[in-house]
């Protein structure tokens, strides 16, 4: 039973991290059925960036939370530049083209994205600064953190927010409006090519804020970090149904406990042998079985009709 309710921390804390940086697939994907392949890359640019700022801030003497915070609110902005010059530069010429253009550019993107990191920073794993001094508490048996506890809060907060910014407000309207049929919504005066770039600008948003929490939660950040993570992330995006908001965050959440669940059984009967090494497997056996058992994911595929 200890096992399990360790498991089920560990599975919640990576599961949160994948529901976020899910949400930033499944919103470019309601809105232009484009499956992005370069957004794990910003969740790297996003760790990068907070790692250099921290390795500067620190000795400064700053109050460590607020090295955190500082690191993470310059990070963003980078992130969110970023979004907005792959879908400016990449995707928008590129929109009427056929799917499979697309497709490959966001894998070239990705590429280009990250040999810019190897040389900016290195092909080294980097130690992510612990600036947090880490603190355990007990619960029935298992151990959890207060990195842990924040990732998980933050990530509630990250993922409610942006549930109230696309159903309450009126920049959401407009993105749902031109995810359901973008000509009808252009007619009714809403700006097309606005309402795609913000989308992209708040999933890199998101996955700046996921980077940092990868960084601080396993210590280390590296110029390919994004890739597996972004593939976890897509894999939690069809499971809950892919351009289904809630989907992705139960996707990812489902995702993130199957994983550690599996790892850590796999690994107790095996004397971790087998466990964290075949950790990243469970992940995609999840999304073969979705894809051969219900290809509409849990929630159902949400996409927009087509005039």
């Amino acid at each position: 039973m200890d096992i399990f309710i360790q498991q089920l921390i560990n599975g919640l804390t990576l599961g949160s991290v994948y529901a976020v940086v899910a949400l930033g697939y499944t919103m470019v994907y309601g809105i232009i059925q484009l499956i992005n392949f370069a957004h794990g890359e910003l969740v790297m640019v996003g760790a990068m960036v907070a790692f250099s700022l921290i390795g500067v801030l620190l000795p400064m003497g700053l109050h460590p939370m607020v090295i955190v915070v500082v690191a993470t609110l310059c990070a963003i902005p980078v992130c969110m530049a970023l979004g907005y010059a792959m879908e400016r530069l990449a995707y928008r010429p590129l929109r009427r083209a056929p799917r499979l253009a697309p497709l490959i550019t966001a894998i070239g993107v990705s590429i280009i994205l990250q040999h810019l990191a190897l040389l900016v920073w290195t092909r080294n794993n980097l130690a992510f600064p612990q600036v947090i001094k880490t603190q355990s508490y007990a619960i029935g048996g298992a151990t959890i953190t207060n990195v842990q506890i924040a990732i998980m809060a933050m990530s509630v907060v990250m993922m409610a927010g942006l549930a109230l910014l696309v159903y309450r407000t009126r920049l959401g309207t407009a993105m749902r409006a031109t995810a359901q049929n973008a000509q009808v919504a252009g007619l009714m005066g809403i700006d097309i090519n606005r309402m795609i770039a913000a989308t992209f600008v708040i999933g890199a948003a998101l996955a700046a804020v996921a980077g940092v929490m990868v960084g601080s939660y396993y210590g280390i950040a590296h110029y390919q970090m994004g890739t597996l993570l972004g593939l976890k992330a897509f894999s939690a995006a069809v499971l809950g149904g892919i351009g289904n908001l809630p989907g992705a965050m139960l996707g990812g959440l489902l995702l993130g406990v199957v994983e550690a669940l599996g790892a850590g059984y796999i690994g107790d009967l095996t004397g971790d042998v087998f466990g964290s090494n075949y950790q990243d497997v469970f992940a995609f056996l999840v999304l073969i079985a979705v894809l051969v058992f219900r290809p509409s994911g849990l929630l159902g595929e949400r996409v927009g009709d087509r005039a």
